[in-house]
């Protein structure tokens, strides 16, 4: 592997891991200060809101900008708002405000990294490249929480808010030493609203045309991640007030979860040059969704805690695999507007979904809403499994750019 490809890896890592801390960090303070519960659930509505706001537009600056240099900015706005954070804490609306233009540039970088990725790594070693990115992600998931509580332990809260900062300008000097490959800029004088962003709209929306195959696949993936993101919202909910499990029960809970993930992490980067993308896709998408159907039919801490380990172990293929093919199947000079027309999808599904579970789980029943979500993810999977069989969908034809 490229010394650019590792530089590119450790500032994913370094974010990955800072986040985490950051996040767990920023929770606790915010329900310190203000001792609402309600308070610290805002801070998940932020994100889907925010990327509401700039995914329609995200994608147009993608991609006509330098990537690496979207990257080095994004990196050192988050830092420098993420230190804004810690001195704003006692003003909660100025947290949130400066919390909601950190998920903004969030929003920015997903398409940016995805882009960037796609034009640095060759195709035939993209698989590999993901699935130690999955590897780093799901350790980051694993270790963030741990250095987190160890910070609390010894300090306070704002140093962990400060080591996200310290990550992120770690990962901004990682991203300055790499060696941009192709066009370094595909910026234009000016840009208008009425006539470029509605051009770039235009230009998103008929790639299902031009490839409808992975159009398909794209959306049902997407229907996918917005139905785990719903039911995943009931988590808490239903493992205390269903369950009935102890705090100790639920944290050793998110624990196997996170064990199934490290380990497909693992089994992904040792199988990465054998597994075929398809079957990643589909054994891994449907497997996660009998996983979750699996914990909401659960009566018993054993069954849920099986059902999770699956949920993790079988989303680490789905997320390599799928994340594998769209780079590998999306034009890089647009990848940028069309995976942003799927996260403005994404965002919309997720807001949406999010509030009528939420709706639905406290007038109905919470049981039953999370087995509807599942069964829902279940059926999206299975046409995502038809589709590929139906179409050929490994057998999209790869492009590396486009009109």
């Amino acid at each position: 592997m490229s010394v650019a490809a590792i530089r590119l890896l450790i500032s994913m890592g370094f974010a990955s891991l800072g986040g985490w801390i950051y996040f767990i960090a920023l929770n606790l303070i915010i329900f310190n200060e203000t001792g609402s519960a309600a308070a610290v659930a805002a801070l998940y509505m932020i994100r889907p809101v925010s990327a509401l706001l700039t995914t329609f537009w995200g994608g147009s600056l993608v991609d006509r900008v330098s990537k690496k240099r979207l990257l080095l900015s994004l990196f050192i706005g988050q830092s420098i708002l993420v230190i804004g954070v810690a001195f704003s804490i006692e003003y909660i609306w100025i947290c949130y405000v400066l919390v909601f233009f950190l998920q903004m540039l969030s929003s920015l970088y997903e398409p940016a990294m995805l882009t960037f990725t796609a034009e640095m790594i060759p195709d035939h070693k993209m698989q590999r490249f993901n699935s130690i990115r999955s590897l780093l992600d799901s350790g980051a998931f694993l270790l963030g929480p741990a250095v987190a509580g160890v910070i609390l332990m010894a300090g306070s809260p704002m140093l962990a808010i400060y080591m996200n900062a310290c990550a992120l300008a770690v990962a901004a000097v990682l991203i300055a030493f790499i060696k941009e490959k192709g066009k370094k800029s595909v910026s234009i004088p000016s840009f208008s609203i009425k006539t470029d962003l509605v051009a770039d709209w235009k230009l998103a929306l008929s790639f299902r045309y031009d490839q409808p195959v992975v159009a398909i696949a794209y959306f049902l993936f997407t229907g996918f991640v917005v139905m785990q993101t719903a039911v995943d919202s009931l988590e808490v909910s239903f493992s205390k007030e269903v369950l009935l499990l102890s705090d100790s029960d639920y944290g050793f809970l998110v624990s196997v979860a996170g064990a199934g993930i490290l380990i497909g992490s693992v089994i992904n980067l040792y199988g990465a040059d054998r597994f075929n993308i398809r079957t990643m896709i589909q054994a891994g998408a449907v497997m996660t969704a009998v996983g979750y159907m699996i914990f909401a039919t659960s009566n018993h801490f054993i069954v849920a805690c099986l059902g999770v380990f699956i949920i993790g172990l079988a989303l680490s293929f789905a997320n390599t695999g799928f994340l594998t093919y769209i780079q590998t199947h999306i034009p890089v000079d647009r990848m940028g507007r069309v995976s942003s027309l799927f996260d403005f999808i994404g965002a919309l599904g997720i807001v949406m979904i999010t509030a009528l579970f939420a709706y639905s789980a406290e007038f109905i029943s919470i049981r039953m809403t999370v087995l509807t979500g599942s069964m829902v993810m279940l059926l999206i999977t299975i046409l995502l499994g038809r589709t590929q069989s139906e179409t050929g969908f490994s057998g999209a034809v790869k492009i590396k750019s486009g009109v």
